[in-house]
C-alpha cells in the first residue's frame, strides 16, 4: 500500500474510532466518511463492510486480550485468571458501544470480516474456563460460548445510562456464579453456585 493511501486509510480508522466510541456501532458509514473529509467510495475501497471496518479497527485489541489470556494462564491462580480477562474483555467492549452485537452474530457468521478473529477470542476464554473448572475453581456447566454470552451482556449493562453506575456490583455477582469457591484466592469475595461435573463440548 502506497504511504498516502495508509495514512488516508489510517485517517478513516482514527475518525471512525471517535465515531463509533461516541454513537455505537450503528453510526452512519457515510457519517464516518464525511467527518474524515473522505467520500463514501473511498472509505468503502477500505473497508467494503462495516464489519471489514471494526475488524481492522479492533484488530489489536483482539490480540491483546488473546494475549493476555495465554499469559494468564501461566501466571496466575486458575479462578483469579479467569475473572481478570473477563473484567478486561467486559471493560474493552464498553469502548465501543454495541460491538459485542455484531460479535455475536459474527461467531456463527463464517462471512463475517469480524469471526476470525471472534472465534479466536472466545477460545482463548474457553481454555482459561476449562482450566478453572479442571481445579474446581469454575462451575462445570458453562463453556466458551456461556463465557462470550455473559461478556456480551455485561457490556449491553454498561452501555444503559440507567445501569451503569450498577455495572461493577453486577459484574462480582455474575463472576460470584461462575465460580465454585472450591479454591482459594478467589478474586471476587463470595463465590456462589456450583455447577455439573461436567462441562458441554
Amino acid at each position: 500500500m502506497r504511504a498516502d493511501a495508509r495514512k488516508n486509510r489510517d485517517h478513516v480508522l482514527a475518525v471512525a474510532g471517535a465515531a463509533i466510541a461516541e454513537q455505537g456501532v450503528d453510526v452512519s458509514l457515510r457519517d464516518i466518511a464525511r467527518k474524515a473529509d473522505v467520500g463514501l467510495a473511498t472509505l468503502l475501497r477500505h473497508f467494503p463492510t462495516r464489519e471489514a471496518l471494526l475488524e481492522a479497527l479492533l484488530h489489536t485489541s483482539f490480540e491483546e486480550l488473546t494475549a493476555k489470556a495465554d499469559a494468564l494462564e501461566t501466571s496466575d491462580a486458575p479462578e483469579d485468571a479467569l475473572v481478570s480477562w473477563l473484567r478486561d474483555c467486559v471493560g474493552w467492549t464498553t469502548e465501543y458501544r454495541g460491538v459485542t452485537v455484531l460479535m455475536a452474530a459474527a461467531i456463527e457468521d463464517t462471512g463475517s470480516a469480524l469471526h476470525a478473529s471472534c472465534v479466536t477470542l472466545r477460545a482463548a476464554g474457553a481454555r482459561l474456563l476449562t482450566r478453572a473448572q479442571a481445579v474446581g475453581a469454575a462451575r462445570g456447566d458453562l463453556d466458551g460460548t456461556d463465557l462470550f454470552a455473559l461478556i456480551a451482556a455485561l457490556a449491553w449493562l454498561g452501555d444503559q445510562p440507567s445501569l451503569a453506575s450498577r455495572a461493577d456490583h453486577l459484574f462480582d455477582v455474575v463472576a460470584g456464579a461462575i465460580l465454585t469457591g472450591a479454591a482459594t484466592g478467589s478474586v471476587t469475595g463470595s463465590a456462589a453456585g456450583g455447577g455439573a461435573a461436567e462441562g458441554r463440548p
